[in-house]
């Protein structure tokens, strides 16, 4: 199954914004998963998860507004 999650043109506040939110749903979502588990090597696991979203994030938004250009996002989340 595919699902065509963003196909489009977005201004660069747009673009960051949308993704932002995005991640930050992700880390919610792992933050969650660490509060709800005391599985050490799980939660080092999502730890490491988290501050590469982070990483991530902070790269883009430092690309994207370095450019302040509208930017072309295809994201497609694929189920296997």
């Amino acid at each position: 199954m595919v699902i065509q999650l963003i196909d489009g043109k977005f201004s660069t506040v747009e673009a960051v914004e949308m993704l932002t939110r995005m991640i930050q749903v992700k880390i919610h979502y792992h933050e969650s998963k660490i509060a709800a588990h005391n599985n050490e090597e799980d939660i080092k696991y999502r730890e490491t998860k988290i501050k590469s979203l982070q990483k991530e994030l902070s790269g883009f938004k430092e690309s994207a507004l370095a450019k302040n250009d509208s930017l072309l996002i295809d994201a497609v989340i694929n189920i296997r």
